[in-house]
């Protein structure tokens, strides 16, 4: 067998990393400025949120449904709401303990990789914020004119398709699986196929099914954060 050439530590994002679900976030936020209606709107964001939390979540629906503010208002308008976002929303909830263990990671020599089932325009400027540049995240389609369609661009980075998504980016630089040592970092059962994929799954802020599967199969567990 073959000595791995790399490390990888990879994070989920969303509880993970961050102490929020960034896409539940994003929409929240939306209301607050004004862009969806505030009742249905939230409606159906908790619902969407709900079914993310019990592995049910259909994300082509929930793409479109969080996306369509954004595609209608357009790229600029977007680009400032994001920023706002990020001051607002994101900014302050980043804890100095999983910017210290990305760092760590870092120095490591470790390559780091954001991988999150939350789209990119969302996640894009997070994985900047934690000064990572490598990022997985469901890829949102674009139109003739470049801007947002509200569609998922092939296969959403979620379950099974973060296992996919990361092999294809492996591939892309000439890798495979025997090529890396890996660290997965993740809070969620939604994570377990890749979870059950790497070397070293590390169960983070683990939601309580999580948490029990790994007590049981003698995964480290790692509180980033009192409260999720």
């Amino acid at each position: 067998m073959k000595k791995p050439l790399y490390r990888l530590a990879l994070f989920d994002l969303d509880h993970t990393l961050l102490p929020l679900d960034s896409d539940h976030g994003w929409g929240e936020f939306t209301m607050q400025i004004g862009w969806c209606d505030r009742a249905e709107f939230g409606r159906r964001n908790d619902a969407f949120f709900q079914d993310y939390l019990a592995g049910r979540l259909d994300i082509h629906d929930y793409v479109r449904f969080a996306t369509e503010a954004v595609v209608q208002r357009g790229p600029q308008a977007a680009a400032a709401a994001h920023q706002r976002f990020m001051d607002e929303i994101i900014r302050p909830a980043i804890r100095p303990a999983a910017i210290e263990l990305v760092r760590r990671h870092q120095q490591a020599g470790d390559v780091v990789v954001i991988t999150s089932a939350t789209n990119e325009f969302v996640t894009r400027p997070i994985a900047q914020a934690f000064g990572v540049d490598e990022l997985i995240a469901t890829e949102l389609a674009r139109g003739p004119d470049g801007w947002l369609t509200g569609e998922v661009a092939g296969q959403p980075n979620m379950r099974e398709g973060k296992v996919a998504r990361l092999a294809a980016w492996l591939a892309a630089r000439g890798w495979d699986w025997s090529d890396v040592e890996a660290t997965f970092y993740s809070d969620s059962m939604n994570d377990l196929p890749l979870l059950e994929k790497v070397q070293h799954p590390v169960a983070t802020n683990p939601d309580e099914r999580l948490r029990a599967l790994a007590q049981e199969r003698g995964w480290p567990v790692l509180d980033l954060f009192k409260e999720k």
